[in-house]
């Protein structure tokens, strides 16, 4: 099973691991800071550099990243002489495009801020999310968003993002986060039975945050790195929906 280095620091950008299976384009490595797509937040991109089998140095471009029974990394090579991915057994570098990655990162965090503020404010839960490099969408429990409504959301989250509220994740015993903490909050109910450790997240003050959601997305340190956070728009799901569209800026 494959070491998932990116729950514990995430900031981390070049990597050592070994190739511990091959299946056509992918591998499979016994550890990765690649993230697979999930939770509404895209996949990694990058590369791994080692030795090909004639002791050639080489390199792959990582395209695609999922996590099924384990996380799975689709490569690609320029050249074509090269093998098509390194051996089992090969040691390798891993390098992420860390623009892309520090943008989803931040945007994730400013999801969490907005999901937070609409139950709070407007008793609106969280449906679903995607996020981009470059935008982002949260759909929402809502009637119907005012142009004022807007104004207030975007004013507040800009406000929480210059206090400069910590954010922190931790390991919780599925058991315990369900007895202790806020179900509504949390989600843990929308989580498969089989998973029994929940990855819990939080912004804000550890004796009262702001937010405190399972999740195992990428998170920045400090809600100050997120940067200006603009409510693009609004679109109606449903009759009792509303998606809400915003970029960083």
């Amino acid at each position: 099973m494959t070491e998932l280095r990116y729950l514990a620091d995430p900031t981390v950008q070049t990597f050592e691991a070994t190739v511990d299976r091959v299946e056509g384009d992918r591998v499979v490595l016994d550890a990765t800071q690649f993230y697979p797509t999930g939770g509404g937040q895209p996949h990694d991109t990058g590369r791994l550099t080692g030795q090909g089998a004639d002791g050639t140095g080489r390199t792959w471009h990582v395209t695609d990243v999922q996590k099924k029974d384990t996380v799975y990394h689709t490569l690609v090579t320029d050249d074509e002489d090269a093998e098509p991915t390194p051996a089992e057994g090969t040691t390798v570098t891993g390098d992420l495009d860390w623009e892309r990655r520090y943008a989803h990162m931040r945007y994730h965090t400013a999801q969490h801020l907005l999901s937070a503020h609409l139950l709070d404010a407007y008793d609106a839960e969280t449906t679903g999310n995607q996020l981009y490099a470059d935008h982002a969408h949260l759909d929402t429990g809502y009637d119907r968003f005012t142009e004022t409504d807007l104004t207030e959301i975007e004013t507040e989250l800009n406000s929480l993002v210059e206090s400069a509220l910590p954010v922190r994740w931790y390991e919780l015993d599925r058991a315990v986060a369900e007895e202790r903490l806020d179900p509504e909050r949390t989600r843990i109910h929308l989580l498969p039975d089989s998973i029994t450790e929940v990855r819990i997240v939080e912004i804000g003050p550890a004796d009262d945050p702001l937010d405190r959601t399972a999740c195992a997305g990428t998170h920045v340190a400090t809600t100050d790195e997120i940067g200006e956070i603009e409510i693009t728009g609004r679109e109606t799901k449903g009759s009792d929906e509303e998606r809400l569209n915003f970029v960083l800026r």
